[in-house]
């Protein structure tokens, strides 16, 4: 049964779509037919026949294509050449790559289009410029509902609406890892290592430091951290002003109701040296237990003891010591929620405005020699022999997304940050708008001082 809503009364919105052929495009696509109002007036990306399938397989009927575009059509198109901005209301970029997503993205705004910015990556590298340049021409520019970043953000707008004071904030891994205690198996993604040693640590014991070290040794055959997860957390850092406790974060191996007691400041037995911290965990549950899903998560000060132990009653997450709470959301949906940014861009709703206050960098982790082509790879988005930081956006090393195509000019030993005169083959509207968005955060911060 679908319940009748407001949004299903609204005037069409006609929408353009970058990456359709993706993961994230068939979501959103699909879940299209359920909201008339979001008409997907053009399809963009370079496998259209790919595109002309999985339409096939969404619409197995007349009815259902009725459905899916009332009554109107749809256009395939493979570059930016070929979009006409003046029938579109909103492009929802989800090509996930920075040259492409920073010239639609831009080209949208120079045609009073509004932008639901998917791409992460491009957001981290040019979002600052981007919204600027929508707020000033009167538009909309805004991370997508559905995935972490823009899900952490609605959850935080509730927390400060209610007046919680945040310590920690963050996103579980893409995948939980999934223990037999019976085997003494460890699943992750598919991929199973014998971890015998966890079943003496499923609780955190007196000592939580000792006891995270001692699980992220029993689970070192897995990879767990990812260039994604820094991305994402990256675009939230950049609309909060939190920042990452260590560059790489602390990813912890934690079950959902150990994280009030994890992050804590460490003087309460917890891993953060400040508050403000933002930060990725590995979801460690046993058979039989709900998954975290790749959801969200804010620890908050508590305050009133009865309120908050009434609180631990009902099963609410609390620190041991009752001095801090987790809230959380489990789940992000994809493209199933990305409607909501679509609606809230036609709105012109209030939204945080993207500031450079931290640089996601990149840091050699082994030498690299002059020549290296780096691209981004993979399905965690990812530059071989190049690890992702979180660093405060003053250092002198340029974005890592911007490196995507790019060649080392130069030997970079290991452990040493990339800067942007260690290459050449950077695209350089990206580039231009990077360093846009740069000095307009140094010139209001010059400003407000």
């Amino acid at each position: 049964m679908l319940l009748p809503h407001p949004d299903r009364d609204r005037a069409p919105q006609r929408i353009a779509l970058t990456g359709a052929n993706g993961g994230y495009g068939r979501t959103f696509l699909a879940q299209l037919a359920c909201t008339p109002e979001i008409l997907p007036a053009v399809l963009v990306d370079p496998d259209t026949d790919g595109v002309r399938a999985m339409l096939a397989e969404l619409s197995d009927s007349p009815q259902r294509t009725a459905e899916i575009v009332r009554g109107g059509g749809i256009a395939l198109v493979t570059s930016l050449d070929a979009i006409a901005w003046e029938v579109l209301d909103v492009l929802v970029e989800a090509c996930g790559k920075v040259p492409h997503g920073t010239a639609y993205a831009a080209s949208a705004l120079e045609n009073d289009t509004h932008v639901v910015m998917v791409s992460k990556e491009v957001d981290t590298v040019v979002g600052v410029a981007l919204h600027a340049r929508a707020s000033a021409a009167s538009l909309s520019y805004l991370p997508g509902d559905g995935d972490q970043p823009a899900n952490l953000l609605r959850l935080l707008d509730w927390v400060s609406a209610v007046g919680l004071d945040i310590v920690a904030i963050g996103k579980a891994g893409e995948y939980d890892l999934h223990f037999d205690p019976a085997t003494g198996t460890l699943t992750q993604a598919g991929e199973s290592i014998d971890a015998p040693a966890l079943r003496d640590l499923l609780t955190l014991g007196e000592d939580v430091p000792a006891t995270l070290a001692a699980r992220a040794e029993a689970v070192a055959q897995l990879k767990r951290a990812a260039a994604a997860d820094s991305c994402e957390m990256t675009v939230v850092a950049m609309r909060t002003g939190t920042v990452a406790d260590v560059e790489s974060m602390h990813y912890p191996v934690a079950r959902i109701d150990e994280l009030a007691d994890i992050y804590s400041a460490r003087e309460h037995g917890g891993l953060l040296m400040a508050d403000g911290a933002v930060d990725v965990f590995s979801a460690l549950r046993l058979p039989g237990e709900a998954s975290f899903a790749g959801g969200v998560f804010a620890v908050v000060r508590t305050g009133d003891p009865v309120t908050w132990e009434t609180l631990r009653g009902k099963g609410h997450v609390i620190s041991r010591d009752g001095r801090y709470a987790c809230l959380y959301w489990p789940y992000h949906y994809m493209g199933v929620e990305t409607p909501l940014t679509v609606h809230a861009a036609a709105d012109r709703a209030p939204a945080l405005p993207a500031r450079a206050t931290t640089v996601l960098a990149a840091r050699t982790v082994r030498d690299l020699p002059a020549g290296t082509q780096l691209a981004v790879a993979g399905h965690h988005h990812e530059i071989d022999g190049v690890a992702s930081v979180m660093l405060p956006a003053t250092t002198d090393a340029t974005a890592y997304y911007l490196l995507d195509g790019a060649r080392l000019l130069r030997d970079v030993p290991a452990g040493e940050l990339i800067h942007e005169s260690d290459v050449e083959g950077i695209d350089p509207l990206a580039r231009d708008l990077h360093h846009e968005g740069r000095e307009l955060t140094t010139t209001e911060t010059t400003t407000k001082e």
